[in-house]
């Protein structure tokens, strides 16, 4: 399970070929993904939240035979209240083939149905800014995947294979690849209804789901002699040492190298998903808490790196030096560089007043690459960052300015969707141990976006979280990293 939102700036080049069909405005090929994976699991929900709040699109992950379960269905529509663009992808489908062998029509019944279960939920938000959020297999807006291959493929990968094929174009092709499109290849002709002939086949079955599976079950049962023609006619070429692999291995390097995940998700984001200075236009208004018409909304809205710096701290990140955090947010509007005086309006700011406001430099900007950071000169709008040297001065999340835009307003805060609810008291094992517990505490308090720790009229020491496991995670965290090992003992919850 996920437990932590970690942020990852990704760069991809699309090739000429892939932007052939791609209507909107473009400036280059070149794209910069800034991707938040977070959680799914109910207890870690405050940490959805924090990423909600900073990001534009969503890659909404449900499991091919399981569908969409009440979790996901939570933070689908808390990011679809928060103007979130969604896309979906149909994951696990290495079960389909492997574990339960389930024929092609079996299968795009249940994909249809998992697809329909979320439109459902999609359907309830209409939005006049967003349109229409639902998602649609033929658009290629649904992906199908099987993570734990890496391999992934939407409409479109197949709708190229076959469009010169058929002499139709692309969009055309995607359409006959889902929904009631059916081929026989015995008469050369589609219908729409299955004509009950043994050969009749859905689109979808015959052109996407079989070869998949006969492509599988060629390496699983190592067929070579059959499948490296196969794969000279799909224009895949494995390397020398590849040829040697056997089984399940072979199998998912041929799959990766055939349909990777990377290329199929990616573009599908980069096609469909929003990119800041589109998503901004209409975020704005979930975002502000100031006039829509001042300077500070007309730069977030505009997304223009020469306005004042709006800058969103959604998250204090835990350094590798003891009790060091990093402020992880988001660059709404302006940049942010290193050296630069910051204003610094906290949750309790009130414009005008002095409470909860600091003025403070800026130490180092970094970007985020999952497990390293890089220093870099500034971050510019539309990026996510990590901030040094700020940690002294927010507790959660805050919003940065220049130190002299003193009328600005700050960020919206966060509504989280669950409340802290199960509570222990702790206590140390050794009496002398009481002023690592309470730094402990503090630093505990600011690395959650959603632990309430508060001391009792009787002295106790209370952690409230989400939920036993949440909680059991804090107390695990606290005793390791924020105590540096020191024992503590704990009431039931």
């Amino acid at each position: 399970i996920t437990i932590k939102s970690t942020g990852i700036s990704l760069y991809y080049e699309m090739t000429p070929e892939s932007l052939r069909s791609y209507k909107g405005e473009r400036n280059g090929n070149e794209y910069l993904i800034n991707l938040i994976d977070s959680p799914g699991h109910v207890d870690f929900s405050s940490e959805v939240t924090a990423a909600l709040r900073i990001t534009d699109g969503a890659l909404v992950v449900v499991d091919c035979v399981e569908g969409v379960c009440v979790q996901t269905e939570t933070v689908l529509r808390q990011a679809l209240g928060e103007r979130i663009r969604p896309v979906l992808t149909v994951n696990k489908m290495d079960r389909c083939f492997l574990e339960l062998q389930v024929d092609g029509e079996e299968a795009y019944q249940t994909f249809q149905r998992v697809i329909e279960n979320a439109n459902v939920i999609m359907a309830t938000y209409e939005d006049p800014l967003l349109g229409d959020v639902q998602v649609y297999p033929e658009k290629g807006t649904v992906a199908f995947s099987a993570g734990l291959h890496g391999w992934a493929f939407t409409l479109t990968n197949f709708a190229k294979m076959y469009a010169s094929k058929f002499g139709v174009d692309e969009s055309k092709m995607m359409e006959r690849l889902w929904g009631e499109n059916f081929f026989d290849p015995a008469t050369k002709k589609w219908t729409t209804k299955n004509t009950g002939s043994a050969s009749c086949k859905r689109g979808f079955v015959q052109f996407c789901y079989e070869p998949i599976k006969q492509i599988i079950n060629t390496c699983m049962n190592d067929q070579k002699d059959k499948l490296w023609p196969m794969l000279t006619k799909l224009g895949v070429t494995m390397k020398s040492d590849e040829k040697d692999l056997m089984g399940k291995p072979l199998m998912k390097r041929v799959m990766q190298t055939w349909l990777p995940a990377s290329t199929a998700l990616l573009e599908m984001m980069i096609f469909h998903l929003p990119s800041p200075s589109t998503a901004q236009r209409y975020r704005v208004e979930n975002l502000y808490e100031g006039p829509l018409d001042d300077q500070y909304a007309n730069a977030i809205r505009n997304c223009d790196p020469d306005g004042p710096l709006m800058l969103y701290v959604s998250k204090m990140i835990p350094a590798s030096d003891k009790g060091r955090f990093f402020a992880f947010g988001r660059v709404f509007a302006g940049k942010v560089s290193t050296g630069l005086k910051v204003r610094i309006m906290g949750p309790n700011y009130v414009p005008g007043e002095k409470k909860d406001l600091y003025v403070k430099s800026v130490q180092r900007t970094v970007i985020w690459m999952g497990k390293r950071q890089e220093t870099v000169e500034d971050v510019p709008c539309g990026n996510t960052v990590a901030l040094v040297g700020l940690d002294q001065f927010i507790t959660k999340n805050a919003t940065l300015t220049n130190e002299k835009e003193v009328d600005a307003h700050p960020i919206r805060a966060m509504k989280f969707s669950v409340s802290p609810v199960v509570r222990v008291a702790v206590q140390c094992k050794v009496a002398s141990d009481l002023p690592k517990l309470v730094e402990g505490l503090k630093r505990l308090a600011k690395s959650d976006p959603m632990v309430v720790c508060t001391i009792e009229e009787s002295g106790e020491h209370i952690i409230a979280g989400a939920g036993e496991l949440h909680l059991e995670i804090c107390l695990k965290d606290l005793q390791d990293d924020f105590m540096g090992g020191a024992e503590i003992v704990k009431s039931d919850p």
